[in-house]
């Protein structure tokens, strides 16, 4: 599964809070950012989850 951020990123770091392993936040874009190229399949249904929770719909899921 791989993730991307969009540039509707408001920066409320709801996404960090839910899944730091995955997300982190970046203080120079003030934006979220994806740690992996490739989401590991454990941290799958969180991925899920923040992206259905992104309150500016800025969480793409690009492939399954």
């Amino acid at each position: 599964m791989k993730v991307k951020i969009t540039d509707q990123c408001m920066g409320d770091r709801n996404c960090n809070n839910l899944c730091p392993e995955v997300f982190e936040y970046d203080e120079d874009q003030l934006k979220s950012i994806i740690k992996f190229d490739v989401i590991p399949e454990k941290f799958e249904g969180v991925v899920r989850q923040a992206a259905s929770e992104c309150g500016a719909d800025a969480i793409e899921i690009l492939n399954d």
